[in-house]
This record gives structure tokens, C-alpha cells and sequence, in this order.
């Protein structure tokens, strides 16, 4: 049966899985956790509805990192125990491990990369996104993290074992505190008048980086675009996706980036700027970090978690791992669409890296649509009524992580 090609305009990408309006994740470095304990807690809490030491869990999609070698008295994969270690492979296996936090700061020569990467490789652990760790030498930042790891001919140089073993995304120590990256840069929210002067100063700085990226500087360029993530090669020539995080804290994105500071970056007003921008975001955050020892969430913190978990569950922001939204973002960058009829089907045909996994297409009748991906049609298509702007959409299914039972 012939195919007349029928104008684009007749198919457009949504921009998240129906119904969100917005995409979130929680990427949380995991400096400070004390033990294997605390690791698991704060994912089963985060993660499932279970009955946890920190309370009901929400029931979330959070993802954690990991890295190797630390000081002792820090959780590292090289620092627990075999218990310790099973757990966080399964965890990896599972997605709800999902960032190489460098390779720790203990981690100075390229031995000690090729002992992680083998390790991992060796379990059928597999990585894409790197996050660049404070002072570590293994970081791939030059002008925020002074890392070496790219560097050919540095002790630690290890990009090539690291991108042949998988990394596709880097996090060099871009924060902003802007409130949804993917749309329009706005400095609104983060200014609050009960706290003038620190508040003040945070949109005086994030204001500058703005500024200083329209006059051309390459350290906050990502600033001037406000996207989540820029094609970018290592300082060895090496390609990777390099991603920003976010954390619209009044305090600022480091003093914010605690589990205490959950509470003031988590509120109404700015879930609901993100839902009203329709932007996708990466907070940048420690949940490890609390006031007190022993006590990871005070009530505010919880009650602040509790607020995302509702307007995920309502449909309003879709919240997922770190990993999960890279690759939405991604393939909403490099995807191709076209439309045709066949018959009285409308056939629309995508061209994307990945599953396809939550690609949502505005479509006239989603009963009368099928969706090819690569080529292959796709199967249990969703079919979604009208959204918020009255127009209709077909989905291709987002599953949901399952968490492990221990």
C-alpha cells in the first residue's frame, strides 16, 4: 500500500511522557554516608512504599552514586564489606545506582581506574553518567573541579577506560540556580524577601554567570543556554554529553545542596515554577549531609519529599533517576520525526538514540496511530487523552525501576 508523506506540522514531539508537564531528578553525591546501612535506608526510603527506619517510604524513582577509593570511615565500594558490595552491584543492576562519582579521592594513578572499570565490567555493572567529586584527580574538570583524569600523560589519566567502558555523560561542576533548564532562563523564585541579603546575593551571582556567557566565556557558557546538557569533547578529544544541575536554593547551589536544604528547594512555589516552565532539572544535593549525625532527614526534609511524591503521583513532574533523564533529554536532541498516511492510519516514524523509552508524539486521533522507532513499530503503544493544552498524544511506555528486595 503506496504512503502519501503528509507535512510534519501533523506530528510534534511532546515534551515529556504524558501527563508531566515537567521531568525531575534527585542526583545526590553520596559524600558523608557513614555505612552500607545509611546507603541502603535512604534508597529504600526514597525508592518504595516500605515501612523504613526513616519512616513510610515515598515512593519515588531516585537514583544513587557511587565511587571507590576514599578515606576510611566513608562509605566506598572498596571501604564496606562484601555485603556492602553485592548490594551496590545490585543496585547498579537495577538503575537505582546510576552516576560514577569519580573514582574517589584515594584514587590517584590510572591503576587505580582500571582496578574500578575492571571490577565493575567483571560484575556486569554498567555506568553511563560520570560526576565529577570535589577535589578527586580522577575529575574531568579543568576549570571548576581541576581534575587530570582527561589529561594524556597524567598519572591518573583514564577517559579512554572510562569512555570505552561506557560513560557517555559528564557532570564538570556546573551548578545553577535557575529553576528548569530546557526552557527560557529565568531568575525568578530564588530571590525571597524574608532573607534579603543572601537571597540578593544568590541571583546577583547566578545574574552574572548569565552575563558573563553572552560576552563569550566558555566556563559559563552552559549558563547563557540554559540546557541540560551540550555535546562537548574531553581535553584528550574524547566526545561525551556534559550535563548541568541545578539547585534554586535562596542560600546558593553549594549551601543549598544538603538534606536540610531539600526544604527550602522543594517547595510549592517552586514545583510549581517548574511545572509552569515545563523545564527538566538535575538537583544537585547531599542527602548524606544532615545537621546531625544519625538523623539524615529532619521533619521539614521529609515533608519536603513528601510535596514532590504528590505532584508526581498527580502527573505534574515526572520524577527519575539522573540517567533516566539524560537519556529522554538526549533523544529528544538528536530525534527525527516524520508522518505519513497509510490508509486511514497515520504512521509516524521516529529516529532516535535508545529505547524510545517515554518519547510522547502529538498525534490528531491516537487510535488511528502507530509509531515506528527505528524502523521496528513499537509495541503497547499508550494511547493518552487530551492534556493540558487539549491535544491528544501517543506514549511509548516509560516502565517504572524495580527497586531490589535487599
Amino acid at each position: 500500500m503506496s504512503r502519501e508523506r503528509t507535512a510534519l506540522g501533523v506530528v510534534s514531539l511532546r515534551r515529556f511522557p504524558y501527563p508531566y508537564r515537567a521531568h525531575l531528578a534527585i542526583c545526590s553525591d553520596l559524600d558523608s554516608t557513614p555505612d552500607r546501612h545509611a546507603y541502603w535506608e535512604v534508597a529504600e526510603y526514597l525508592n518504595t512504599a516500605r515501612s523504613t527506619r526513616l519512616g513510610e517510604g515515598i515512593d519515588l524513582e531516585v537514583g544513587n552514586t557511587i565511587y571507590f577509593d576514599m578515606p576510611p570511615h566513608q562509605f566506598a565500594y572498596w571501604n564496606t564489606d562484601d555485603a556492602g558490595r553485592a548490594m551496590v552491584r545490585n543496585l547498579i543492576r537495577s538503575g537505582h545506582v546510576d552516576c560514577l562519582h569519580s573514582f574517589g579521592e584515594l584514587a590517584t594513578t590510572r591503576d587505580h581506574a582500571r582496578r574500578d572499570l575492571d571490577e565493575l565490567a567483571r560484575h556486569d555493572c554498567r555506568l553511563v553518567v560520570w560526576i565529577d567529586h570535589s577535589t578527586a584527580p580522577s575529575n574531568f574538570g579543568a576549570d571548576i573541579m581541576q581534575g587530570q583524569g582527561d589529561v594524556p600523560g597524567s598519572s591518573v589519566y583514564h577517559a579512554d577506560l572510562t569512555c570505552d567502558y561506557g560513560i557517555e555523560y559528564a557532570w564538570r561542576g556546573r551548578g545553577t540556580s535557575v529553576v528548569g533548564q530546557d526552557v527560557p532562563r529565568r531568575l525568578g523564585g530564588v530571590f525571597q524577601v524574608r532573607h534579603p541579603v543572601e537571597s540578593g546575593m544568590t541571583v546577583f551571582k547566578e545574574f552574572t554567570k548569565g552575563a558573563l556567557a553572552r560576552v563569550g566565556s566558555r566556563k559559563y557558557a552552559m549558563h547563557g543556554t540554559n540546557r541540560v546538557l551540550r555535546r562537548v569533547s574531553l581535553r584528550d578529544g574524547r566526545p561525551v554529553w556534559e550535563f548541568i544541575r541545578a539547585n534554586p536554593s535562596w542560600r546558593g547551589v553549594g549551601s543549598g545542596a544538603t538534606a536540610d536544604g531539600i526544604a527550602d528547594v522543594f517547595t510549592t512555589d517552586v514545583l510549581d515554577r517548574l511545572v509552569v516552565r515545563g523545564g527538566a532539572m538535575i538537583l544537585y544535593t547531599h542527602l548524606a549531609k544532615p545537621r546531625r549525625p544519625g538523623e539524615p532527614f529532619q521533619a521539614a526534609t521529609s515533608e519536603a519529599l513528601a510535596r514532590v511524591a504528590t505532584y508526581h503521583r498527580d502527573g505534574r513532574i515526572l520524577v527519575s533517576t539522573t540517567r533516566r533523564l539524560l537519556d529522554l533529554a538526549r533523544a529528544h536532541e538528536e530525534a527525527t520525526v516524520s508522518a505519513s498516511i497509510e490508509g486511514d492510519e497515520l504512521i509516524v516514524e521516529c529516529e532516535a538514540p535508545g529505547t524510545g523509552e517515554g518519547l510522547s508524539f502529538y498525534v490528531p486521533d491516537p487510535t488511528r496511530t502507530r509509531v515506528l522507532l527505528r524502523g521496528q513499530e513499537v509495541r503497547g503503544l499508550r494511547r493518552d487523552r487530551p492534556d493540558h493544552t487539549g491535544r491528544s498524544s501517543v506514549t511509548i511506555p516509560w516502565p517504572r525501576l524495580e527497586f531490589p528486595s535487599s
